[in-house]
């Protein structure tokens, strides 16, 4: 079926971007895989390799980006009436969740979530970026879709644990950027196992090594495998990333990994 009777009639015309050489994808099929958590720290460790990094956080139902980047108080309107990215840990950062109160929920229908985030990627003094990671809302709707079409992406990774259904919903992801001609970078599959801090044992409690058979399958890379660890989640929502909070913890290194391999695809001009 042509992808136009699928997704809508796609835009020809990119939104400009000038100053950002790259923009990445982070997706999901379904919520609560980790695809924040995983968006933060792939860019914390992206900017330990001396990039110039910022996050979008497109998920306008959802946003998570603000709690786990510890962002306080609200963007600034500078005098041309473009908007100053927040920033911290030296990450520039732009999400829904700066301009409403935590609390409140965002009730709005797809056309305002198209035009919000359109308006947030062209509005938004960026500077010069080697990369911007945009944190997708889990799924493939209308954000999915409106930022497929509208910027010119270098890639998307995929994230998902191993469990079968949470595979099931990313394969759907990955074939969304296939239709619409993004390269799939990868799969990161999150909570791969757990490991007994007194035993050093693996449990696999989602499934062992669902993502990697996916990924053979399909044919794209698998990035690499994050276990479940406490120390992840608590200090993402301390606002601390663990990549920010300990960059030599064996989890950062994971990820450090990951953003090497990453940039190892997209960089054009090596060493």
């Amino acid at each position: 079926m042509p992808v136009e009777k699928v997704y809508g009639k796609l835009h020809k015309e990119k939104i400009a971007l000038p100053g950002i050489k790259h923009l990445i994808a982070v997706a999901s099929g379904k919520g609560g895989v980790g695809k924040s958590t995983t968006s933060v720290n792939l860019a914390l460790a992206l900017h330990s390799m001396n990039l110039k990094v910022a996050i979008f956080d497109s998920d306008i139902y959802g946003p998570s980006v603000p709690k786990m980047m510890n962002l306080k108080g609200k963007p600034q309107l500078l005098p041309n009436k473009s908007i100053k990215p927040m920033e911290n840990f030296g990450i520039k950062c732009m999400s829904m969740g700066l301009f409403v109160g935590e609390d409140d929920p965002v009730i709005w229908r797809g056309p305002m979530i198209m035009g919000a985030i359109q308006q947030m990627l062209k509005d938004v003094e960026w500077g010069d970026l080697d990369v911007m990671i945009i944190d997708l809302p889990p799924g493939t709707g209308d954000a999915q879709l409106t930022l497929s079409q509208s910027v010119q992406l270098t890639g998307a990774i995929i994230v998902s644990t191993p469990q079968d259904i949470a595979l099931i919903d990313a394969r759907k992801g990955l074939r969304m950027f296939q239709k619409v001609n993004v390269p799939v970078l990868g799969i990161i599959e999150n909570m791969s196992y757990f490991e007994a801090p007194d035993t050093g044992k693996k449990y696999f409690i989602f499934g062992d090594g669902g993502a990697k058979r996916e990924a053979e399958k399909i044919g794209v890379d698998l990035l690499g495998q994050i276990p479940l660890d406490i120390l992840i989640r608590e200090k993402s929502d301390e606002g601390n990333p663990i990549y920010a909070f300990d960059k030599d913890h064996p989890q950062s290194k994971i990820y450090g990994d990951i953003a090497k391999k990453i940039w190892k695809k997209i960089d054009k001009n090596p060493g």
